[in-house]
């Protein structure tokens, strides 16, 4: 009897659970929980992200994003960058019966037989580093897997995506932080760069790149998406690119209606939505009173005529379909060898329908197994191209820095 699309996916996650690139629980935990980390067990609705759901997602590994605003100062950054980190440690610490922290390719497939959802590390944003070839070396050392080299906005050494070019891709520092992150063994990620600085980093890269959180730019022509030429580049490098789900960057006409939303707001003289980078708690100070305080800030009243508008123009719906024509793009040009997930869950306000939370990557897989994926190819996207990299990275690495021990 010939396997259903459903029997696929089932064994698929059976022995090759997804490797995601990119969930922003931690930040989230931040400005909602004041890093508390209870609840996670019995469920957060409040969140894309709890442990029933995540199981129910067949997650084997989570990169957990441990982003921070880069509006801010960089020393104030790298401070709430190891806050983050702390936060990743304290969480997993929480449930052992359920997360581990892992280093390294072979310690993430252990964890999986052992019954457990490896915790990695990836930190969103050069800015993080604030320069200083001692602070990634500290971030390896403590773990972490990958450096966005930049998040919304420039860096002094590299150009971001979404900002106005400032250096041409990579200058000599940039260079220099590439070859560091490849010396130490971390992968150099570029969702979020420009993509001079893309060609720029695939060309002075020594070992496979990631792209952590990003779509593809012929079917949606947004700046955070990739090329085709780029996705040639990747292939020649070795790298993975994981496909991401925001809407935004998924559909032509979401994108276009945050536009005409910005548009309205402005129209109406409105001023910017309110938001700040929320503080942590100081020491001693109860962390639900550190989310109270940041809730009522996100909680400012929508203006009626803003409201008029947006029930006259609903934000629309994306479908796991068009996520699924992400992927098959992604592999038509880059190859199936190079591609991977990367859901950016608990980093965006809504995902497409069906994808809502982490539980839906089984919906994925079973859309891509209707249209004649092979378990085999299946199995790549999951984990285990994600897993080559990882582990080229690391063989390659003339100073490897990961602990060899989890750190307490």
């Amino acid at each position: 009897m010939t396997d259903t699309p459903s029997d696929v996916v089932e064994q698929v996650l059976s022995t090759t659970p997804v490797v995601d690139g990119h969930n922003d629980l931690p930040v989230a935990l931040r400005a909602r929980s004041g890093y508390s980390v209870e609840g996670l067990a019995d469920g957060r609705p409040d969140l894309h992200t709890d442990l029933p759901r995540l199981r129910a997602g067949g997650v084997g590994a989570q990169f957990w994003s441990v982003y921070v605003s880069s509006k801010l100062p960089e020393p104030e950054a790298v401070v709430a960058t190891l806050e983050q980190i702390d936060a990743v440690y304290r969480l997993v610490a929480r449930y052992p019966g359920t997360l581990r922290i892992a280093y390294t390719a072979g310690e993430v497939e252990r964890a999986v037989v052992d019954g457990r959802i490896a915790s990695l590390l990836g930190v969103e944003g050069g800015h993080s580093l604030a320069e200083s070839p001692g602070v990634l070396r500290s971030y390896a050392r403590f773990g972490v897997r990958y450096v966005t080299l930049t998040h919304n906005d420039n860096t002094s050494w590299a150009d971001s995506a979404t900002d106005e070019p400032l250096v041409g891709g990579l200058n000599d520092t940039g260079r220099a932080i590439v070859a560091e992150l490849n010396r130490t063994g971390l992968l150099v990620d570029l969702s979020h760069v420009a993509e001079s600085t893309q060609r720029a980093a695939l060309s002075a890269s020594t070992s496979p790149v990631l792209f952590s959180h990003s779509s593809v730019r012929a079917l949606n022509d947004h700046p955070r998406n990739v090329t085709d030429p780029v996705l040639e580049l990747l292939r020649e490098n070795g790298g993975v690119i994981q496909l991401t789900f925001v809407p935004y960057f998924i559909s032509a006409e979401v994108a276009e209606w945050a536009q005409e939303l910005q548009a309205e707001r402005e129209r109406l003289a409105l001023p910017a939505h309110p938001w700040a980078w929320p503080r942590a708690p100081k020491p001693g100070e109860d962390p639900a009173r550190v989310a109270a305080e940041h809730a009522a800030v996100r909680a400012t009243p929508v203006d009626d005529r803003l409201r008029r508008w947006t029930d006259t123009h609903p934000r629309p719906e994306v479908t796991v379909a068009q996520v699924a024509d992400h992927v098959e793009h992604a592999r038509e040009v880059a190859g199936v060898y190079h591609i991977g997930l990367g859901g950016d869950y608990d980093g965006v306000d809504h995902q497409p329908t069906g994808l809502a939370d982490v539980s839906g990557y089984p919906v994925l897989l079973r859309e891509l197994a209707d249209r004649g994926w092979s378990r085999a190819d299946l199995e790549a996207l999951t984990g285990r191209n994600v897993l080559r990299v990882l582990r080229e990275a690391e063989s390659r690495a003339t100073e490897p820095l990961w602990p060899t021990a989890p750190l307490r």
